[in-house]
């Protein structure tokens, strides 16, 4: 129904620059493909360092002469609140273009991922009237203050996995501080970024406030190293992080932030609600098809229940149904791309090869689409290259722990620090872990439930910095301190 009801919609292919679509100064495109039958969709403009600095031009004019920075807070605020009003009157073809784009299920798109973006974008239009500083009692005939200011022209590079929720993360705190934007969309899912910039438009936006360039790794490098940028915003890999904080040093100094990779563990206590714990532990793994970057993929379950665990696990994944992203009962739809697909296979070999065992999954599902069964391994050991490497896949390697302590170790032993679950009845058991977990969310009892008011990111190389909340609001803030002289007998 949904596919037939929305064939004839119009994609937006062109380039976003000073609110005019305009195609790519070198004349390229590039396929965008729907994962699921691998066809093209559609060829978007192809942004290259060129398009960039047109684009970084336009927000750095925006932002230095133009209107927005004179708006007042409750102008900005609603123009905030006209995009989100405008995304929901359009969330069945959003969710339609994010499903085709990515390969998630609609079901997804619908009840998870517009939510989220709707809660973001209205959430932060609530803070454009709460930027204010503080008087500084300050020693002789000085009134000393400071005030908060938009950052300037902000980059901000974005991943395919959620695209649209990604977006409402870095666009709405910056519109709320009153900066301007230059966005690249991942090249795999371009098209629901170029959907919301036409909103954009709509709800009023002044001319080059939020700039789209679509493209690839260069159009990114182009942005990070553009000597007009005073902020980058990234969420991706922490290998392409890493460059990133390269890209951004070469032509001075910029704020840098990074919302990067994770091998999140997921501890799971022999005192556990056993429904619960797997419950969680497998919405902790396939949710979005294992492509979230905070997936507890390494499930610790304590010796006790560990036999059990594994048992009523590998039942519970034969009864998700994998299939048609456009069909509303599907619970698993494809994979990223073929590179993805490819990825997780060998993943998955590299796993039964080091003595793993495959309880369930572990093979690719058809011909013709990117699809990978949801797979489990039990008998994983710390040195295994499924336990310690992130998959982004549907990828579960269970671990069997004995004592607390020894747990937090393990679960300690890594790279990455971006998120970390409990399951546990005990509250002072969960105290001491979450205390002792080196991660920027632990969830207890509730893998993968986030909220647009609570700081997110990570610790280690999982990333710099962190989005949502209030914290998320001031990465896009900058804070001046005013120190006036004045006499005695006219100090406040």
């Amino acid at each position: 129904m949904l596919a037939r009801r929305f064939f004839s919609i119009k994609l937006e292919t062109k380039i976003l620059i000073n609110n005019k679509w305009v195609d790519s100064l070198s004349g390229k495109t590039f396929p965008t493909i729907n994962p699921a039958t691998e066809e093209v969709i559609a060829h978007v403009q192809k942004g290259s360092a060129e398009d960039v600095d047109l684009a970084v031009n336009a927000a750095r004019a925006a932002f230095d002469f133009g209107p927005w920075r004179r708006f007042t807070a409750s102008q900005r605020a609603g123009c905030i609140r006209r995009l989100a009003d405008l995304i929901e009157e359009n969330k069945s073809e959003l969710a339609y273009i994010e499903t085709i784009n990515n390969g998630k299920p609609i079901s997804d798109s619908l009840n998870f991922d517009l939510p989220m973006t709707l809660d973001t974008y209205r959430y932060y239009a609530g803070y454009t009237d709460k930027v204010f500083g503080k008087t500084i009692p300050m020693s002789g005939p000085f009134f000393t203050y400071t005030k908060l200011e938009p950052v300037g022209v902000v980059g901000q590079i974005i991943p395919w996995n959620v695209p649209l929720i990604m977006q409402a993360w870095k666009l709405a705190p910056a519109m709320a501080a009153g900066c301007t934007v230059v966005l690249k969309p991942a090249e795999q899912t371009p098209l629901s970024a170029l959907k919301v910039g036409e909103l954009i438009i709509q709800a009023g936006f002044p001319p080059g406030v939020i700039n789209i360039v679509p493209g690839f790794g260069d159009t990114g490098a182009a942005l990070a190293t553009h000597k007009k940028v005073d902020k980058i915003a990234f969420t991706g890999s922490t290998e392409v992080g890493l460059e990133i904080v390269k890209n951004a040093g070469v032509n001075g100094l910029r704020r840098v932030s990074l919302e990067l990779g994770g091998k999140s563990p997921n501890i799971i206590f022999d005192d556990a609600d056993l429904d619960l714990a797997i419950s969680q532990a497998h919405i902790g793994v396939f949710l979005n098809q294992g492509q979230v970057c905070f997936s507890g993929s390494r499930v610790f379950v304590q010796a006790g229940i560990y036999d059990e665990f594994v048992s009523r696990s590998a039942s519970l994944i034969k009864c998700r149904k994998l299939g048609d992203p456009l069909d509303p009962t599907t619970q698993h739809g494809s994979q990223i791309s073929k590179v993805q697909l490819e990825k997780i296979l060998y993943y998955i070999e590299t796993g039964k090869s080091q003595g793993a065992k495959l309880i369930a999954g572990g093979k690719r599902l058809g011909l013709k689409g990117c699809f990978v069964e949801p797979t489990i391994f039990a008998d994983v050991t710390d040195d295994m290259t499924i336990a310690k490497e992130e998959i982004f896949g549907p990828v579960m390697s269970i671990l069997k722990f004995h004592t607390i302590d020894e747990v937090i170790q393990r679960a300690n032993n890594t790279n990455y620090g971006l998120g970390a679950g409990v399951v546990t009845r005990d509250i002072e058991k969960a105290f001491k872990v979450t205390n002792a977990l080196r991660a920027g969310t632990v969830f207890v009892n509730c893998y993968s439930v986030i909220t647009e008011g609570a700081p997110f990111g990570g610790f280690k190389q999982s990333g710099n910095d962190k989005e949502m909340g209030t914290e998320g609001f001031m990465s896009y803030i900058e804070k001046k301190t005013v120190v006036i002289k004045t006499s005695e007998d006219t100090l406040p």
